[in-house]
């Protein structure tokens, strides 16, 4: 009997929602994932599994931090996971697989990505809450870019900078999420800015400054220059960088 839930993009649970979830408790996290995937957002979720779900959160304590990641990305990965997250929330399952998670950033985030490819990563990001490497887990590389986008998050760097800094994947997901949580509009110009600091190279290399400088020196100099060029939002040139180099290296 369920092809008219289907036909309305109702999602419930098969049978009683408590035994369902006693049987695997897995479906608690499922329930709000098909919903993501397959339910009608203007309908809401249906209040008897969302019942259900709190009332057996706990048992999600029980589920492998290898099926909680993965629904997880899964939902997260959804093209619209915000009416679900805020459920979860609601009834308490999102604290028990994110402590301290907060969904209220991802409908804007979702608005403001404007059908770009939806990042879990980037919406994970937006929950915010502790390091979940472990809890949920995460590989290196899952668990380092994410610390680079909340890191990137308490520094005013620009779209250039950041696309040369992280790479354009990640600066998107910076920017995108900065107009997120400070509720602030997108930089003018900014996937532009991406993409020019993503194929920026410092023009100052090792060879400009040797002879004059080796060893901890010469990294010490090429640092500070670095950060000269990035101040400029990466527009001064060699010249303009090594100009209070020539006096000291006697080049001419």
């Amino acid at each position: 009997g369920g092809l008219t839930d289907l036909l309305a993009r109702r999602l419930r649970f098969g049978g009683l929602a408590e035994q369902r979830i006693e049987e695997e408790y897995l479906r608690i996290l499922r329930f709000f994932r098909f919903h993501a995937i397959y339910g009608d957002p203007d309908q809401g979720i249906d209040a008897e599994g969302l019942a259900a779900c709190a009332a057996f959160s706990a048992g999600i304590e029980t589920l492998s931090a290898e099926r909680i990641g993965a629904e997880m990305r899964k939902l997260l990965a959804a093209a619209d996971p915000a009416p679900s997250l805020a459920a979860m929330a609601q009834s308490g399952v999102l604290a028990q697989v994110l402590p301290g998670g907060d969904p209220r950033a991802v409908a804007p985030l979702v608005h403001l990505e404007a059908g770009r490819p939806p990042r879990w990563q980037r919406r994970l990001a937006a929950l915010g809450g502790p390091d979940i490497t472990d809890r949920w887990r995460l590989s290196r590389q899952e668990s380092r870019n994410i610390s680079h986008i909340r890191d990137a998050l308490e520094h005013l760097q620009s779209p250039a900078v950041l696309g040369y800094r992280l790479g354009p994947e990640l600066a998107v997901d910076v920017i995108l999420l900065r107009a997120a949580l400070f509720e602030s509009p997108l930089p003018p110009h900014w996937a532009a800015e991406v993409a020019r600091g993503a194929a920026a190279e410092c023009p100052v290399r090792s060879a400009d400054l040797m002879p004059g400088l080796k060893g901890a020196a010469l990294g010490a100099r090429l640092k500070e220059l670095e950060g000269r060029w990035l101040a400029s939002d990466l527009r001064l040139g060699r010249a303009g960088l090594l100009g209070g180099s020539v006096f000291l290296f006697g080049q001419t």
